[in-house]
């Protein structure tokens, strides 16, 4: 880790996240190492918060392939995403300095909606209703019709991303060593002319998926990639796939992707 020197700390801009912000720089120098205000120059990537602000770092900072990103929470517990406290500065550079990390990647899914330029999302792109009605689309795998979905939407989420919005909806929880994606129904509505799975499945990272959306007059779906939402306004078709990008992580050597499931909701 001796050549991962240069550390770009992601934060909100308010006032006690800024103060905070300063003091782990502080800590961080005075271990040695350089700070950067350019994320491209640094080679580690901290966000302070909490997962979300996790999130928002990866995206603000371009999904960056030749980094690391680490978590650093300021809540009384740690995250999924983030393996640090902000209480316990000490742990995170000795762990640095001593080579007592392990690097995870996370696979990413990528969203492509209609002729706009594809992007990532590290959790789940969700598409809903934006209206006080269902709306309908054509679910597609690998170019065939699977199902005819009615309701309020669909998330799509990442092995990561299953422990989120996914599990609220009773999506199972992944492992994220697998590589693949997974399907899960927002309220879905089956009589003679509609008919979906009606649970939540999960897709290798081989497939393909399309969304097609009718156009009945309810084409402009609210969309969020991660805990962003999307500014696109009339949708027809959504494709998405796994990304052969993955976003590199540090993680303690004792804290597993699963002894962080079990410390969240166990």
């Amino acid at each position: 880790m001796t050549e991962r020197m240069n550390i770009y700390i992601y934060s909100k801009h308010d006032k006690d996240s800024l103060d905070k912000k300063s003091k782990v720089e502080e800590a961080l120098i005075h271990e040695g190492f350089t700070m950067t205000e350019n994320d491209q120059e640094a080679n580690i990537i901290i966000s302070i918060g909490s997962d979300g602000s996790f999130l928002q770092a990866v995206r603000k900072t371009g999904f960056r392939q030749d980094c690391l990103y680490a978590g650093l929470s300021l809540t009384g517990k740690h995250g999924l995403y983030c393996d640090f406290h902000y209480n316990n500065l000490y742990e995170m550079t000795q762990a640095i300095h001593q080579e007592k990390l392990e690097v995870r990647r996370y696979p990413l899914i990528e969203v492509t909606i209609d002729n706009h330029q594809p992007f990532y999302c590290l959790n789940e792109f969700s598409i809903r209703s934006n209206i006080l009605r269902t709306f309908a689309l054509d679910v597609i795998i690998d170019d065939k019709l699977f199902e005819a979905f009615l309701g309020d939407g669909l998330i799509i989420s990442t092995p990561t991303g299953s422990t989120a919005y996914n599990k609220s909806v009773k999506g199972a929880v992944v492992d994220p060593l697998l590589p693949c994606f997974q399907v899960s129904e927002l309220a879905s509505v089956n009589n003679n002319k509609y008919r979906t799975l009606g649970s939540s499945f999960i897709m290798s990272g081989s497939r393909k998926l399309q969304l097609k959306i009718h156009q009945d007059g309810n084409t402009f779906p609210s969309m969020a990639a991660d805990n962003e939402a999307l500014g696109i306004r009339q949708v027809e078709h959504v494709e998405i796939r796994l990304s052969e990008k993955t976003i590199k992580t540090v993680k303690l050597k004792d804290n597993s992707f699963w002894e962080k499931v079990q410390r969240i909701y166990l």
